[in-house]
């Protein structure tokens, strides 16, 4: 079998249950062809980087499945009947896949995932004080406050100004000679 991903754009405009059994639509179209659905990816409504049929935003769905060339010419010409999906990619992942590999793979990396949320103590507000307050030290650099501050580098400003440029030390040292180059 062959691996293959496709990422459908779906009109954001249709209805939350028109899309729930176009997306159904899709997964039950790969298992018909003697394929297999390794994972499926709903990202949601998003910006489109060009409007598509006069539309700015679309619906991503991504589908990552085993199968071979027929499930794939069945997918695409389900969405080239279909008004309801504006774009489509199908790209071919790996042309030798092992689907059981592969699903050991996901499994296992989605209980690696689920371990190390369990590990990690959840988030509470008396956490995110004390985080807050530790880092507010090294947040103050400055000795003045800032209102003091504007008025030294003004006072300074003046002195310079007024002062006049300074004569070389010694008058045998030859000035330092500048070419046009510089």
């Amino acid at each position: 079998m062959r691996r293959y991903e496709t990422i459908a754009i779906i009109d954001p405009d249709i209805s939350e249950d028109d899309r729930s059994s176009l997306l159904t639509r899709i997964k039950e179209i790969i298992p018909q062809q003697e394929g297999v659905v390794i994972q499926e990816d709903l990202w949601g409504a998003r910006k489109l980087a060009y409007p598509i049929k006069k539309k700015p935003r679309g619906y991503y769905a991504r589908y990552d499945y085993c199968g071979m060339g027929m499930a794939v010419e069945e997918l695409e010409r389900f969405f080239r009947i279909d008004d309801r999906v504006m774009k489509y990619l199908t790209v071919l992942l790996d042309p030798e896949a092992d689907v059981e590999k592969i699903q050991a793979e996901i499994a296992e990396a989605q209980s690696a995932t689920a371990a190390a949320e369990e590990k990690t103590p959840p988030r509470t507000a008396v956490t995110a004080a004390a985080e807050t307050k530790a880092a507010e030290p090294a947040a103050e650099t400055t000795e003045q406050p800032p209102a003091e501050q504007p008025a030294e580098a003004e006072a300074k400003a003046s002195e310079t100004a007024d002062e006049e440029p300074k004569a070389p030390a010694a008058a045998d040292e030859p000035a330092a000679e500048t070419s046009e180059k510089e």
